[in-house]
């Protein structure tokens, strides 16, 4: 099963970067190999996502529920789709200088074992490609910044 783990310093708040993780409905607009997205049944603390993943000719879409602990926390579980099994989730760790830690973590298995090998080769570097447009699109959203000379 492909997994993929990363923690790294942002100069933004934990706010920010809740909202924008939150915010699953703009994903195509920044998220390489997204090209739709629909939110519903939302709830206090909790929403469905459809989300479609497109990339040459391979297009699947997937639907999660998406459960939200505001500032602090945003967990991904799928419910149907092309996979046996994904989960992620996204912490947010606030490091007392206006910057934050994120903690991001993902792992999956698909249904049809050679896509799951074939996807898994590149799921690594796709991962870090995915994690660095969040953080291109909160520069977009909030500004360029620097991270305190303590992250430095």
């Amino acid at each position: 099963m492909p997994h993929y783990a990363e923690k790294k310093i942002l100069p933004y708040s934990a706010h920010e970067l809740y909202d924008l993780v939150a915010d699953v409905a703009k994903y195509p607009e920044f998220l390489p190999w997204c090209v739709g997205a629909r939110v519903y049944n939302r709830k206090a603390g909790q929403f469905d996502a459809d989300v479609m993943i497109g990339f040459k000719m391979f297009r699947e879409r997937f639907t999660s529920r998406v459960t939200l602990q505001e500032d602090a926390r945003v967990d991904v579980d799928y419910i149907k789709g092309p996979m046996k099994r994904l989960y992620n989730h996204w912490r947010f760790i606030p490091q007392g200088d206006g910057s934050c830690m994120i903690d991001f973590e993902v792992d999956f298995d698909f249904k049809n074992a050679l896509l799951n090998q074939m996807i898994g080769g590149l799921f690594g570097e796709a991962s870090k490609r995915m994690v660095h447009a969040f953080e291109l699109r909160a520069q977009a959203l909030y500004g360029d910044r620097s991270l305190p000379e303590s992250h430095v």
